[in-house]
Order: structure tokens, then C-alpha cells, then sequence
């Protein structure tokens, strides 16, 4: 299972209508929905803000709405192609501004389905997906002395959203590997003769 890391964009023009395709990193329902509602108030001059979102460790958490196209042909293709995408914790929506055209169910179908195809493509090439690993908070406090040390023992290991805190000692916190957790303290008390408790 794969998570977004970052906002991505993609449009393309039907028969006159504007598709507007855009993919959002998200984890929480509330989130989606809050994120759902601020679009469409910024663009209050679409015909149509539709939108589709998987979220969870295993996908299990999903939504779509069709936002006042005929019933099937907007949210369930979005939602169809996100879901085959094989991502997570990932908010898609598709504006569409009407452009006189009517594209009728098969092509409203091929219109959004493509939207979701289109703005995925974008962010795989540009390398926006990453897999989704349990990770594990730490914290710890150590002296001047083994900083260094410890600093290149540290680049082993997956270690994400590090703060360093210098005060009379250096406090370390991020996140790391569930996996690797075990092995991390292991080795931090290793260098420190078993001074460094971890938290």
C-alpha cells in the first residue's frame, strides 16, 4: 500500500468542458470532508466538484461523490481508479466547468475515470507515492560527547521528521521504522554504555 507525500495537479479540456484534477495527502474522514467542502467553496463558479478518497492502513476507509452529475458516472469511476491505484491516506477531486457540450453517461464516465488516470500518472512520474510503513516515535537525551557518534549510527536507519534540541544537553526526537525500533535502542544504549533511555 502506497501513500501520497505531496499536492499534485492535472487538467485537460473535453469538448469544452475544463477538468480539473487534483490529489491531496490526507489521513483522517473529518480531514477529507473539511478538504471537500474548501474546494468547493473556492470554486464556487464550477458546475460540478466531485470527489473521491481512500484512507487507512488497508484502504478500508473510502468516499465519493457524483456532486450533481448523473448518479455513477463521476465519483464510482475517480473512486474505482484510486482503488486500483493500490494508494492510501489520498483525497482526490475533479471540477469540471461546463462547456456547453453534453458528453453524455459513457463519456462523463471516460471524462472522470481519465481525470483519476491522468493526475496518478502525474504524480508517479513525479515520484510523489512512497510506501506506507509503520513507524514508531522516539525521544532521547544525550551529551555533546557522543553526538557525532550517535548522528552517524542514526544514518543506518529509516529515521523521518528529526528535531535536535541543543540545550546544557541535546535532545533528539522523530520518527523511525517500527521495525527498526528494537535494534535502534539496542544500539543507542550500545554507544552510551547504557546511558541513553529512549522514550
Amino acid at each position: 500500500m502506497e501513500i501520497l507525500k505531496s499536492y499534485i495537479n492535472y487538467e485537460e479540456t473535453i469538448k469544452g468542458s475544463r477538468f480539473l484534477s487534483e490529489l491531496f495527502p490526507c489521513t483522517e474522514q473529518a480531514a477529507a470532508r473539511e478538504l471537500v467542502k474548501s474546494q468547493k467553496a473556492k470554486y464556487a463558479d464550477a458546475t460540478h466538484v466531485v470527489h473521491a478518497f481512500v484512507l487507512g492502513p488497508g484502504a478500508e476507509v473510502m468516499g465519493m461523490s457524483d456532486d450533481g452529475e448523473p448518479s455513477g458516472t463521476a465519483g464510482r469511476p475517480a473512486l474505482d481508479v484510486l482503488r486500483g491505484r493500490g494508494c492510501t491516506n489520498t483525497v482526490l477531486t475533479i471540477t469540471r466547468w461546463f462547456g456547453g457540450t453534453l458528453l453524455g453517461t459513457g463519456g462523463l464516465v471516460k471524462a472522470y475515470g481519465n481525470g483519476a488516470k491522468g493526475v496518478l500518472a502525474a504524480a508517479d512520474e513525479a515520484g510523489l507515492f512512497e510506501e506506507l510503513v509503520a513507524k514508531k516515535s522516539f525521544t532521547f537525551t544525550t551529551d555533546y560527547s557522543l553526538y557525532k557518534l550517535i548522528k552517524n549510527n542514526m544514518e543506518l536507519f529509516h529515521i523521518s521528521n528529526l528535531k535536535e534540541d541543543f540545550g546544557t544537553e541535546i535532545t533528539l526526537t522523530g520518527e523511525i521504522h517500527e521495525s527498526e525500533f528494537q535494534v535502534f535502542i539496542s544500539k543507542l544504549l550500545d554507544i552510551s554504555n547504557g546511558k541513553i533511555l529512549v522514550h
